[in-house]
């Protein structure tokens, strides 16, 4: 019983040294995912929007980045609905929504944000004019 209670001890100390290297190296996990809609091109180019728009938050670390088009297009459904793109005229084949995670280390942070709290699943709706326009962020949060 020792030996497990041992080794578990070990695998938390490990994740969390990980996790902590993560965020202070800035190394985030980026996972475009498979899809349907969007090439990887386009879905690395709405990943990069994302951590340029990222980097310019001070205080932040961003700790994962993905597309899950499953819950993208959920997300791209009630956006068109119930948010802006009711009314601004994008297409929905013109709106990717992806996800985050990060921690707000600091009081210096973004407005709005608590410090050394990490926020989880945060998404990120993007839209373009057309098929080969430039991604935008058009909204951000829960």
């Amino acid at each position: 019983m020792k030996r497990i209670i041992i080794i578990v001890c070990v695998v938390l100390v490990c994740l969390i040294v990980l996790f902590l290297y993560a965020i202070k190296t800035n190394h985030a996990i980026i996972d475009i995912g498979e899809s349907t809609k969007f090439s990887n091109e386009e879905r690395q180019t709405a990943v990069d929007c994302v951590i340029h728009n990222i980097k310019g938050w001070s205080g932040c670390d961003l700790i994962r980045l993905w597309y899950d088009e499953d819950k993208s297009n959920s997300e791209i459904e009630d956006y068109m609905i119930f948010g802006r793109g009711s009314i601004n005229g994008v297409i929905k084949e013109n709106v990717i929504v992806l996800f985050a995670d990060f921690y707000v280390h600091s009081a210096d942070g973004p407005a709005g944000f608590n410090p050394n709290s990490i926020y989880t699943k945060y998404s990120w709706t993007l839209i373009r004019d057309s098929k080969t326009g430039s991604w935008r962020i058009e909204d951000c949060g829960y």
